[in-house]
């Protein structure tokens, strides 16, 4: 993934922007989901809380931080699709 050993270097960077990005958007949706037992209210908190979370994130220099969102992300992304809402905040 990562040229720079432990920061991340701009090409690290717009490396995985559009990844991180996608993983945002799909996050998003899939909180929107009828599937998932949620009531309107716990729906923008929880997408609330996924803007914090990736909001924080997109300021991390450290290259395992980064690819730790991402392994996350993508976790908790396949719970959202199974229906399942996380037990812990997803970071």
């Amino acid at each position: 993934m990562a040229k720079g050993l432990i920061w991340a270097t701009a090409e690290d960077m717009a490396r995985n922007r559009g990844k991180v990005l996608s993983l945002f958007r799909q996050i998003l949706r899939s909180i929107n989901s009828p599937d998932l037992p949620l009531t309107p209210a716990a729906r923008l908190a929880k997408r609330a809380e996924a803007r914090a979370i990736f909001m924080v994130a997109s300021e991390e220099r450290s290259v395992h931080n980064i690819e730790d969102l991402i392994d996350t992300a993508e976790y908790t992304l396949s719970l959202l699709k199974k229906g399942e809402i996380p037990k812990y905040p997803f970071l």
